[in-house]
C-alpha cells in the first residue's frame, strides 16, 4: 500500500481512502501496524482539528436515533460529521453485528456524513483499541465533528473520555432508580447529561429525571475545566428533534470556553501522554505472545497447577526470564 498516496487522498477528502485507512489501522498484522504508524505520522502534518464528542448511554436509550437526528442537524448547518460506532464483540466467536449503519439510514446516505462501525474486539473501555487513531484520520480528512459512540454504560466505559473533547451521557427517563442506574465514575467524567425520549407520555418522567440529575451534579466536586453551570443535565427528544440545537449550543459554548482558558489544549496534551503509555503497555504485553514466551508460560502453569510453585513466584521467574 502506497502510504503517501493514501495520506494525500485522505487529506483531499476521499471517503474510500478514509475507509481503507481505518481498515489498515484496525489490522493487527505486524506489517499493517508499521504502515499504520507511517500513515499517522504523515497525517499529523494536516494539522486539522475537529470537535471530538464521546457518547455513551444504557442499551435502549436511543443512541443511534440521537446520533442520526443530531448528525442530520449538524450537516444541515454545513458541517461535516464522522460517526465512529463501536459494537460489542462476542466473547465466544469474536464476531460483531456492526449494524449501526442500518439504524442510521438517513445519515448514512448524507454526503456530508461518514459512518464507520467497528468491533470492540473484547477491548475494555467501551471503544475499540484503535478508535483513537481512527478519530485522528477523520480529523485529517476534514470532518468538523467526530462522534464516538461507545458500546454502552458500565464500570469501564470511561476510556472514551481519553480521546474526546466532550463526553455526553444519554439517559432514558422512567428507568427506575435513575441515580443508581449509572455508576458515579461515569457521571464524574460527563460534561453534559442528556435525558432522551423527552416526548409524549415520557415527558413528565423526563422532567423529573432531569431534575434528579441536575441536583446530583451539583453535589459533585467542581472541576477546573468547567465554567459556571457545567456539567449540566438537559432534556432532548431525538425522535421529535427537540432540544438538539440547544444542546449543540451548550457543547460549542463549553468547547470555546475551554479553548480560551487553555483547558482544551492541555487536555489533548494529557490524552497524548495517556495513549503513549497505553501503547508502551500494549507493546510489553505483546512480548508475551511470542512462541518462546507461550511455551514458558505453559511450563510454569503446569508447575503452578501441580502445586510445585506459587503463582506469584512463577510470575516473577517468568518475567525475569523474559528480561534476561
Amino acid at each position: 500500500m502506497d502510504i503517501d498516496t493514501l495520506s494525500e487522498k485522505i487529506v483531499a477528502g476521499d471517503r474510500r481512502a478514509l475507509s481503507r485507512a481505518i481498515t489498515l489501522i484496525e489490522s493487527s498484522r505486524a506489517d499493517h501496524r508499521d504502515q499504520a504508524a507511517q500513515l499517522m505520522e504523515r497525517l499529523k502534518g494536516a494539522n486539522r482539528q475537529a470537535i471530538r464528542i464521546g457518547l455513551s448511554g444504557t442499551p435502549g436509550v436511543g443512541k443511534s436515533t440521537f446520533i442520526e437526528s443530531f448528525g442530520k442537524m449538524l450537516t444541515g448547518q454545513g458541517l461535516r460529521v464522522a460517526v465512529l460506532a463501536v459494537d460489542p464483540s462476542s466473547a465466544r466467536s469474536g464476531g460483531s453485528i456492526l449494524g449501526d449503519k442500518t439504524r442510521m439510514e438517513a445519515l448514512s446516505r448524507d454526503p456530508d456524513a461518514f459512518i464507520r462501525p467497528s468491533p470492540s474486539q473484547s477491548h475494555l473501555g467501551g471503544v475499540a483499541r484503535r478508535t483513537r487513531e481512527a478519530v485522528a484520520v477523520c480529523e485529517a480528512a476534514g470532518f468538523d465533528v467526530v462522534l464516538i459512540e461507545t458500546v454502552g454504560v458500565g464500570q469501564s466505559e470511561t476510556v472514551v473520555a481519553e480521546m474526546s473533547d466532550l463526553f455526553i451521557l444519554l439517559i432514558a427517563p422512567a428507568g427506575g432508580d435513575e441515580l443508581q442506574g449509572v455508576k458515579r465514575g461515569i457521571m464524574e467524567i460527563a460534561d453534559i447529561i442528556l435525558i432522551n425520549k423527552a416526548d409524549g407520555d415520557l415527558k413528565p418522567a423526563a422532567t423529573r429525571t432531569c431534575s434528579d440529575y441536575s441536583g446530583a451534579l451539583r453535589l459533585l466536586r467542581k472541576r477546573p475545566q468547567d465554567p459556571q453551570g457545567f456539567p449540566k443535565a438537559m432534556m432532548v427528544s431525538a425522535l421529535e428533534r427537540d432540544g438538539l440545537q440547544k444542546s449543540w449550543e451548550e457543547m460549542t459554548a463549553l468547547t470555546e470556553w475551554r479553548k480560551e482558558n487553555g483547558h482544551f489544549a492541555s487536555r489533548r496534551e494529557a490524552q497524548a501522554r495517556y495513549w503513549f503509555e497505553q501503547e508502551v503497555r500494549q507493546g510489553l504485553l505483546a512480548k508475551l505472545d511470542t512462541p518462546s514466551a507461550r511455551q514458558a508460560m505453559q511450563s510454569f502453569a503446569a508447575k503452578v497447577a501441580e502445586g510445585g510453585i506459587t503463582p506469584t513466584v512463577a510470575a516473577q521467574e517468568l518475567l525475569q526470564g523474559l528480561r534476561d
